[in-house]
Order: structure tokens, then sequence, then C-alpha cells
């Protein structure tokens, strides 16, 4: 993400400029807007003209607009967000407050304006505007017959491929046909990593399956870059890692990502800091349940007593329609920060984001056990 233009006043208000360049920037993008701002970008509108003659005739006609957001649809496979809402500034070929749907893309700028930028969209942009935080994990997990390609940047995991191959089974005398279908299943994983991963930018590939697949899989890939004369394979040997993985859907990356040796591997990524955090708040949660709490009500009480050591919260919180509950979670992340505590906000488009979501998206570790939360049984019932 590029930023252009910032320019708030010192009650927080104010309109920032920003260039989207690649699908990541199209999911902090979908984290920036809200109902209620203004939207101002490039768009294609259908308009109507009439002949001198009187004949009426449409052409699409490229012109710039701004509109009062109302609604907010984001494709996460196809990075695609498409934002609705009323026009609020006179434009010679759109009427003020007919409906316009504005699609977001890459590499053509948006102008946001807020009535108040509070400190995690600023965090988000400065986030979004740092090149060291792109995509630099790729895993490939799969079993025999099936593979998934997968992109593991700071906000989300992409699954750029999925490979489903008819492996025929071993039979006694017939061997052959298995053979020749597992060579073809290899050969479309290797495609697939050929197409989708930049080796310019990836630090790390990650493979991983169940048994000796991968360890198949690796050697045929190796004899195929020297033979086919692959050197961007060859000359990132290094950057593989085979790992054990139940099976080759995308939630077995969960299991990858938090093996101690990856965790390693992956030590300056922030996908592995939010791992390494969720397994922490599961082994305190086990060992000493008095310094690890989840729900609102219970982190709210923690945090009053300046309890918190690291806050783990879900950005699916920060987009809540309603005001006072987003306003809610800004305010007690913002005095968790205060406080000396550590934030760490989990991408819902994150496998270990999916995790704390199903955990009421909100949990904290704590500097000294809170027995009193413990025995608190009322906030079990959730806002």
């Amino acid at each position: 993400m590029k930023l252009g233009f910032r320019n708030l006043d010192k009650d927080g208000g104010g309109s920032i400029t920003l260039t989207p360049e690649d699908p990541e920037d199209m999911w902090h993008a979908y984290n920036l807007v809200a109902e209620g701002d203004s939207l101002k970008a490039s768009t294609i509108r259908k308009v109507q003209t009439e002949s001198a003659t009187g004949s009426v005739g449409s052409n699409r006609v490229r012109t710039v607009l701004t509109i009062q957001v109302e609604g907010i649809d984001f494709d996460h496979q196809a990075c695609v967000l498409r934002v609705k809402g009323r026009n609020i500034v006179e434009n010679q070929y759109v009427k003020m407050g007919a409906y316009h749907t504005l699609d977001l893309e890459s590499n053509r700028k948006f102008t946001l304006t807020k009535p108040h930028w509070d400190s995690i969209a600023l965090d988000r942009i400065e986030l979004a505007c740092d090149p060291t935080q792109h995509a630099d994990v790729a895993a490939v997990v799969m079993h025999e017959g099936l593979a998934h390609v997968c992109l593991v940047t700071s906000s989300m995991t992409m699954v750029r491929a999925k490979i489903d191959t008819h492996i025929p089974r071993k039979r006694k005398g017939m061997c052959g046909s298995h053979e020749k279908g597992l060579q073809r299943f290899f050969d479309n994983v290797l495609q697939a990593i050929l197409r989708h991963i930049n080796f310019d930018v990836v630090k790390c590939v990650l493979l991983g399956s169940p048994g000796f697949v991968k360890d198949q899989f690796y050697e045929y890939m190796m004899q195929e870059a020297l033979k086919l004369d692959y050197k961007v394979l060859t000359e990132n040997k290094s950057k593989f890692v085979l790992v054990h993985s139940s099976n080759g859907f995308k939630n077995a990356l969960k299991e990858v990502l938090s093996d101690p040796f990856v965790t390693s591997k992956l030590s300056d990524t922030k996908a592995a800091g939010e791992v390494k955090a969720l397994e922490a708040f599961y082994s305190i949660l086990q060992n000493e349940p008095s310094k690890a709490f989840y729900g609102i009500k219970h982190v709210e009480k923690a945090n009053e007593a300046q309890a918190i050591e690291i806050i783990l919260i879900s950005d699916n919180l920060f987009r809540s329609k309603d005001f006072h509950a987003r306003r809610r979670y800004v305010d007690l992340v913002d005095s968790v920060k205060e406080s000396g505590g550590e934030v760490k906000i989990f991408s819902s488009l994150h496998i270990s984001g999916e995790q704390l979501d199903q955990l009421t998206g909100v949990a904290a570790i704590l500097r000294f056990p809170m027995p009193e939360l413990e025995e608190d049984t009322s906030s079990s019932d959730e806002d």
C-alpha cells in the first residue's frame, strides 16, 4: 500500500489517500472503510446520451465519484472490494444522491474521509504501508491426490491453488498406474509452486504432509528442477522446510505453523508471532487458568486492574456496524497499550484468527493471577 495525501485535523477527522498494490492491500482497505465514511475513487459509469436527431444511446465513461458509504462487500477469494453508497459531490454524469458501487482496484488510488480516525485504523495504515510486512511465507500441505498451495501473510492465509488429482490405488501386479498418477499429481503441484510463489519475496516454503509424501515430492521436484533447468528452485533449495501435517486440507496449516521447528524458522514474521501468542494462551489456560481469560467482560475487568500482559483481539470486532461496540474495543486496546501491555491484532482470514474468533474474538494473558475472575461466572454470558 502506498500512502499519498494525509490531512487530519486536531480532533482526528480528515482524509487519507491510499493506493493498494496487491491483494492483501484490498483486505486492509476492507478493514479501513466503514459505513458513514466518505470514499472518493475513479470508477466507470454507464451514461445515456441523446444525439441531435433525438436517438438515445449509452456509453461507459470513467469519472471520479465521492460516495457516502452504506454497504461494503469483500470477496476474499478474488480479493475484490465493492463499496456501495450515494453520490455526495456534484458530477456531470451522476446526480446528487444517486446510488453507485465503487470497485476498489489495485494501483488505483482512493481517498477515505472519516469524522474520526481511531488508533486501530491509523495502525493498520502504518502496517499496510510497511514494505517488510508482505507475504514472506508459502506453504504446501498435501496428501496423495490433494494439495493446497498457500501464501501466509501477516494478515491473511490465501489459497492460491488447489490440486485435486485422482491416483489409482496400488494393486498387486499393477503398480504402474499408481506411480503414473502420483507423478502426474506431483507435476501439477510443482507447476502451481512455480506459478504462484514469488521466491524474491518468500523467505520460506513449508512442505507438509502425513508420512513420506512430502519427502517423495521434494525429491521429485529437485530432480525435475535439474532436468528442466528450473533455476528458481535450485537457487532457493534452502528455503524449503519439510514438516508433518495430518492431511492436505487448508486447516492443516494450523498444526504446521505451530510446529516448534517452523516457529524458530519464522521467528521474524508477524504470522508466526500470532500463532506463538495463541499457543502460549492455550498453554497458560490449561496450566494456570487464573492467568488466561477470554470474553470481553473478563478481559475488561483484568484491564481495570492493569493486569494484561498480552491482549489477543480479532480484527472482526473492529468491523462492527455498531459504533459504540467498535469504540469499546478500540478504547480497550488503547488502555492496554497505556498500561504497558502488548497488543496482537489477529486477522480473521488467518488460521490463528479463525481460532481466536471461536473464543469470542478477544483473550488476554495476565501478568499475575486473578482467581476472583474465575469465580465470576456471570461474564460467560457475553455481550
